[in-house]
């Protein structure tokens, strides 16, 4: 049995806990080598002590020396601690590891994801935004080294599993119709706010935006799923990964969360993948695909699930979910531009700066202005992004609650 040799990117978060939790359940299977993290020196302190890698690196140098120093007052010598994103490219490309879980949020998880997929490794792409900003560049990379690529986003997961053998091993060039697929549809819970009266979302706080029913998320997730624009990240990602046309995607309403997604194909069949809402079931499979693993995650109980419920989306309660599906089709700059806008926006929001629907007009404006844009290389995608963020920056001004 080969033992995979582990680098994760964002180990502090709920992906990368989660993905921490699989790992300690096969110890045979698999050897953390290295872990990086945002800010959150306690956490990473912890993950340290339990996994003993020999590399960890932290985004910022203040962070770096502080984890220093407390792995000094613990005794631990042998892990190399450094910080900035020069170094978590060469964590995710280091021949000494195989595998990268790709989990850092946003779009600063681009270039070490880019990284490691130029290196050619297994990389589990939970960071949703590295298709997103950059799109076609990315699966060129992927072509072009000979990198694995396996979703971890639940959804995209789900529609992985539904899929023929021959199209889950060429991610990004599949053939969908010539395997008589005929449409792909991406379930969405639609948030805490599904039943809302759209005339109260104003007046929403980032703490009810935050409460999900179904899934445990961090904070800007979170409000990414409150606002759909989650599912529209993963409208664009889905593009991109199984090489389809928006028009052959479909977003659909299921509240409960069971069912992940979905594959119909033109014999009148739909194929589905269920389980119940826990990322370690998606992460287990990535891990070890081909092989199935435990994830630590109950089977559904069919006894006991509740009904299954679809409704279509209602774009008026949802328009940032409108606006990333006509990205989608306007193209790259109208993609990088919506997701830089939209990290801005979010981010406003949660330090409670704007009103939850000024989200969607921040991201309709920073569209608008970069549409045109010209994107064929990853130094034009880092180049928008810098642009489009500033130019949402300054547009915070005339939306602010308290301006």
């Amino acid at each position: 049995m080969q033992q995979h040799q582990l680098c994760v990117l964002g180990s502090t978060g709920s992906i990368g806990e989660s993905t921490l939790d699989v790992v300690k359940r096969h110890p045979e299977r698999f050897s953390i080598i290295s872990m990086s993290a945002n800010s959150s020196v306690d956490k990473m302190l912890a993950q340290c002590l339990e996994f003993l890698p020999k590399q960890v690196v932290m985004a910022k140098e203040a962070a770096a020396i502080e984890l220093k120093d407390k792995l000094a007052q613990q005794g631990i010598q042998g892990i190399d601690v450094s910080y900035g994103e020069k170094a978590l490219c060469e964590i995710a490309s280091s021949k000494n590891v195989d595998t990268v879980m790709a989990a850092i949020v946003g779009s600063s998880g681009l270039m070490p994801t880019l990284s490691a997929v130029k290196s050619g490794k297994r990389v589990l792409l939970a960071n949703k935004e590295s298709l997103v900003t950059s799109g076609q560049i990315f699966i060129d990379a992927v072509k072009a080294s000979g990198a694995k690529l396996l979703p971890i986003d639940s959804e995209h997961n789900a529609i992985y599993q539904c899929l023929p053998e021959l199209e889950q091993n060429r991610p990004g060039e599949c053939q969908l119709k010539d395997n008589g697929i005929t449409k792909i549809l991406l379930t969405g819970s639609g948030g805490p706010f599904r039943t809302k009266p759209v005339v109260e979302l104003p007046n929403v706080t980032p703490e009810q935006a935050c409460a999900h029913p179904n899934w445990d998320m961090g904070r800007k997730i979170s409000v990414d799923s409150a606002t759909m624009m989650n599912k529209g990240l993963e409208f664009i990602e889905a593009k991109w990964l199984f090489n389809v046309e928006p028009q052959q995607i479909q977003v659909v309403l299921h509240p409960q969360s069971t069912i992940h997604s979905m594959v119909q194909y033109k014999d009148g069949s739909v194929i589905a993948q269920m389980g119940n809402p826990d990322m370690r079931t998606p992460i287990a499979h990535a891990l070890a695909y081909p092989e199935r693993i435990d994830a630590g995650v109950e089977p559904l109980d069919f006894f006991n699930t509740k009904a299954f419920e679809f409704e279509a989306v209602d774009f008026e309660r949802y328009p940032n979910l409108k606006l990333a599906i006509k990205a989608c089709s306007l193209g790259q700059a109208a993609c990088t531009a919506l997701n830089a806008a939209n990290e801005v926006a979010v981010e406003a929001f949660l330090d409670n700066r704007i009103k939850f629907t000024d989200i969607f007009t921040l991201n309709e404006t920073s569209v608008q202005k970069f549409v045109s844009e010209k994107v064929t290389n990853i130094s034009d995608v880092i180049s928008l992004d810098a642009r489009a963020r500033t130019y949402a920056s300054e547009q915070l001004t005339s939306l602010e609650i308290n301006s």
